[in-house]
């Protein structure tokens, strides 16, 4: 017993003195030794009961719905609206357009025919855009009309608003004008037989057509330079009338920025007001697409007689063509290629109907054989604005017109002065805002590129 004491006591001593030499190594011990205990909580903890395999008891309840058949009786007595919307038709009465938009409402349709202000909603062109209100019984409660403004010389930026209503038992009209709002529209579009053509298969209004053709006159020929494969891409204003796009007009303001690219060679133009609020159409350089003068006084015609000599159709003699002739049917449009005062609207021997435009720096033109005059003596007019229709009245042999350019007093090729006529850029001041307006049309090109036909913002 005593021997076993005493090998016990050696053995503490022996470890106490080698934890005095290597007391790192004894801390080392001692942590695998609790970490090991750690290992086997961390592994008894997952042994606990599944949640799954505890019991499990449904508990449901009643919840009484107060007050319901208060909420029923409501809903009864709720009077029901109905709306509805339509154009209106050549053939239309004022019962049968009530008819069709769900109206049964003879009073009402007594008061349109017998109210001045009602009855424009049946007189004049038809389309006009009409919504109705009316109860569960079919009685009108609320009519309103939109269509083209009744002054001719707001149509392009204003509409008529008709409202019919009963009040207190009574029906009671109202005319008001109001303001176009634009919304922005793509297009774009591939050149396959002619420009209208492609416009048409784009879904694109022909005045989107036209309004190319005025803002691309300068850079391509589209009497004869128009290629099969040639594109386009533009961004416009689609007008509407309190947020419903209008039928007329062809719902269609000013292109806002275009792209065309002709034989390989792209022309790019962007709409932009100066610092003074004047707005025109510039390339994306900051050069101003409107020249002085147009390149055409018609939009769409072909170059029947040049300025050169000619055989007179008429005198059968050879003899200077001091203008260019420009075929095309009668009753087409014909436009004052630059800014001026009317100077002469008459008839004028072999000129037939004419009118001669006074422009700065001593130049006029002359718009002859008109079947048609549509300004006046001393009436100031724009580049662009129409001044009378194509004809064949004086000497002529058929429907076209016959301009002139003359800068004082001495005849000049029409065409050369055109192509001559001198441009303007976009002032320091504003060329800041018109590098933002231009990098942004230039973003919404980029996207109508990637459209076939047209698409809105709000698609």
């Amino acid at each position: 017993m005593k021997s076993i004491k005493h090998s016990s006591l050696a053995l503490l001593q022996r470890l106490n003195q080698s934890a005095h030499r290597h007391p790192r190594r004894v801390a080392a011990a001692v942590c695998t030794v609790l970490g090991c205990f750690a290992v086997t909580a961390f592994g008894i903890a997952p042994m606990a009961p599944d949640a799954a395999d505890l019991p499990q008891r449904l508990v449901t309840e009643e919840l009484p719905l107060s007050g319901l058949e208060q909420q029923l009786e409501a809903l009864a007595q709720h009077a029901l609206e109905l709306s509805r919307s339509d154009l209106t038709r050549a053939s239309d009465t004022a019962d049968s357009l009530l008819r069709r938009l769900g109206v049964a409402d003879a009073a009402a349709a007594i008061f349109i025919r017998g109210d001045r202000d009602a009855r424009r909603l049946l007189e004049g062109r038809a389309g006009k855009m009409v919504q109705v209100r009316s109860d569960d019984t079919g009685a009108l409660k609320e009519l309103i009309a939109r269509f083209p403004a009744l002054d001719s010389a707001l149509q392009a930026t204003h509409f008529t608003r008709l409202t019919i209503v009963r009040l207190n038992g009574r029906w009671h009209s109202r005319i008001e004008t109001a303001p176009l709002v634009g919304q922005v529209r793509l297009g774009s579009g591939t050149i396959r037989s002619s420009l209208f053509a492609a416009t048409d298969e784009a879904k694109l209004p022909d005045s989107i057509a036209s309004q190319m053709v005025d803002i691309f006159s300068t850079d391509i020929d589209f009497h004869r330079q128009l290629r099969k494969g040639d594109t386009f891409s533009v961004v416009f204003e689609a007008l509407t009338a309190d947020d419903q796009p209008i039928t007329w007009n062809e719902g269609t303001g000013r292109i806002l920025a275009a792209e065309f690219t002709n034989n390989g060679k792209t022309a790019q133009a962007v709409w932009f007001k100066d610092s003074a609020g004047r707005g025109a159409y510039f390339s994306f350089d900051g050069q101003s697409k409107r020249r002085a003068f147009l390149a055409s006084p018609m939009e769409f015609s072909r170059i029947t007689s040049g300025f050169a000599m000619r055989l007179h159709p008429i005198m059968q003699t050879w003899r200077a063509h001091n203008g260019v002739d420009y075929g095309a049917p009668a009753g087409t449009p014909v436009r004052a290629v630059g800014d001026g005062l009317v100077d002469f609207a008459g008839w004028q021997n072999g000129y037939g109907n004419v009118v001669h435009v006074k422009h700065d720096g001593n130049k006029t033109t002359v718009y002859a054989h008109l079947s048609k005059l549509e300004v006046r003596k001393g009436q100031r007019i724009d580049q662009g604005q129409r001044v009378g229709l194509v004809g064949a009245t004086g000497w002529a042999t058929g429907p076209h017109l016959h301009f002139e350019f003359r800068v004082d007093g001495h005849f000049q090729d029409p065409l050369k002065i055109a192509r001559a006529a001198d441009t303007v850029v976009v002032d320091a001041a504003a060329r800041p805002r018109f590098q933002q307006t231009a990098v942004a049309a230039h973003a919404q090109l980029d996207a109508a590129e990637s459209l076939v036909g047209y698409r809105g913002d709000s698609e």
